[in-house]
């Protein structure tokens, strides 16, 4: 099950098409309303879960039990670029101060641009940020002429894109592989990880059109282009570099950005989380 649905996840659709082609059984679907990670984990709904490391902070300051252990990492850099009505070449984040910004107000996604845009030495109270309910709300609200910038995963389905989040930060740990603990130790997740590795490691090197073909089916409405564009991109901002384990360092610079954020209350201990 996948948390979100973009080419950001690139490793993780090619993983499953790997398995596939191997004769292996894996099927794969995102995360529907008011569903959550850990229950679904918890309930044997789903094996594996694309996820962040940081979704188990808030669960665990909450007192739930059990949470997934992270096993894998997929990217190391912020998947979310900002889309203008027009190309601009010319672009500064101090643009922002004033205008309206369809933002994604996840909890990650709205830590990390956050961070960024202080990291840019812009004031977000100066910028003037709408919260809609979801992305595809933001789309059509941006479709309809609301807003100025639009806050978004690739591929974009409206707008020029002008600046890249994960540019304007430290890599940071982005987003994870999770399991249970106990499915970590079984020969189906021996034998995922072992083809998810591979996997990541041709889609770091691979042309990006090898990529977008042989991801297409998961991206029906979007042209081959457009996803093959958004492969590049990502692969130029380098979201997929190094392995797939989740390295210490990214952890806490991803505990960093929500501390400055002040979605968490003290720094969860790497080995609660990771695995």
């Amino acid at each position: 099950m996948a948390s979100r649905h973009s080419a950001f996840y690139s490793p993780l659709l090619c993983a499953i098409e790997f398995l596939k082609r191997d004769g292996h059984q894996a099927t794969y679907g995102v995360l529907g309303p008011g569903q959550q990670t850990y229950a679904l984990i918890r309930d044997g709904a789903a094996d594996i879960v694309q996820s962040a490391v940081s979704s188990n902070w808030n669960a665990r300051e909450r007192g739930v039990e059990p949470l997934p252990v992270h096993f894998a990492q997929i990217n190391q850099r912020d998947g979310f670029f900002l889309a203008a009505r027009q190309a601009d070449p010319a672009f500064e984040w101090k643009k922002l101060e004033g205008a309206t910004l369809l933002a994604d107000h996840g909890a990650q996604p709205l830590a990390m641009l956050k961070y960024a845009v202080k990291q840019s030495g812009v004031e977000w109270n100066r910028i003037k940020v709408l919260n809609l309910p979801s992305p595809a709300r933001m789309i059509a609200a941006f479709r309809e002429g609301r807003g100025d910038y639009l806050h978004a995963q690739a591929p974009l389905a409206v707008g020029e894109a002008v600046a890249s989040v994960g540019a304007a930060m430290p890599p940071v740990a982005f987003s994870s592989l999770c399991c249970s603990r106990a499915y970590q130790k079984s020969d189906a997740c021996r034998a995922f990880v072992e083809t998810y590795r591979r996997a990541r490691e041709w889609v770091r090197g691979a042309p990006a059109g090898e990529v977008a073909a042989a991801e297409a089916s998961y991206f029906p409405d979007v042209p081959v282009e457009t996803l093959s564009d958004a492969v590049a991109r990502y692969q130029q901002l380098g979201c997929w570099e190094g392995g797939i384990e989740i390295p210490r360092d990214l952890y806490e610079q991803a505990i960093a950005v929500f501390m400055a954020s002040r979605q968490i209350t003290w720094r969860h201990p790497y080995e609660e989380v990771v695995g």
